[in-house]
């Protein structure tokens, strides 16, 4: 046991999912946090309470989120590590054809329930030298058809990544902005309306990132040395890279 603690959003599938399962491998205390408590609830089933703490809520129901917080057994309020990865997309077509809840859900869910958190936790998190990692995406440097408003969440996420880091400077936290590129979870189902088909074509014979992979890549980043910090980290499967500019011809 290392008696730190994570708190990780979106614990009950993809990344957040596999990343709980890393961190109680490696010793530490889990607060998981997500929508589906029945997921939840099997994290503790198979650790234990005394090693996964479940909470579940909306984190867009800021009310939600702060009773939860509050809520919070004395062995797992002192939060050593954030990790920001609850986070979807929704839908994939162009802006003047896009649904404006779907975009608005999207700001709600990756950027304002993100920062919501993070202050909240900001003074644990200063007080333990703990350290955040946000979960952006390659989506916030390369755009593509489709990604508009997606792309411009991870953007933000990235973005304020920098920002805490200029603003926490002196007080030991570190904070890192994690860009994973193609990867194969439920993101493409959820994005699509549960188009099984769809992430299947996808991701057909492409290798992706696993869930396992950035699960893992996590455990490093908090685990380095105090003195060190990881700014950002971009991921990509080795079948992925970099395309052409569009170019539209009369």
């Amino acid at each position: 046991m290392s008696g730190k603690v994570a708190w990780i959003t979106g614990a009950t599938a993809g990344f957040g999912a596999a990343t709980v399962e890393r961190f109680v491998a490696g010793g530490w205390c889990v607060v998981a946090s997500g929508r589906r408590a029945d997921r939840l609830q099997q994290l503790v089933d198979r650790h234990g309470a005394e090693r996964v703490h479940a909470l579940a809520f909306d984190v867009r129901d800021e009310a939600a989120m702060r009773s939860a917080q509050a809520s919070l057994p004395a062995e797992f309020a002192a939060i050593d590590l954030l990790v920001n990865n609850a986070g979807l997309a929704l839908g994939t077509a162009p802006a003047q054809q896009a649904d404006l809840s779907q975009w608005k859900q999207m700001i709600d869910t990756n950027v304002t329930a993100l920062v919501t958190l993070t202050r909240l936790l900001l003074p644990t998190l200063i007080e333990r030298r703990g350290a955040i990692v946000n979960v952006s995406s390659t989506a916030s440097t390369y755009p593509y058809p489709g990604g508009n408003v997606y792309g411009g969440t991870k953007a933000f996420v990235s973005q304020f990544s920098l920002g805490l880091r200029s603003d926490l400077h002196g007080t030991g936290v570190r904070v890192t902005s994690v860009e994973p590129g193609m990867a194969e979870t439920e993101f493409t189902l959820v994005r699509t309306g549960g188009d099984q088909a769809a992430s299947d074509r996808l991701y057909a014979g492409a290798h992706p990132i696993t869930a396992g992979d950035i699960a893992q890549t996590l455990w490093w980043i908090a685990n380095l040395p105090a003195h060190l910090n990881v700014n950002r980290i971009e991921l990509m499967p080795t079948s992925q890279s970099f395309a052409g500019f569009q170019v539209h011809r009369e």
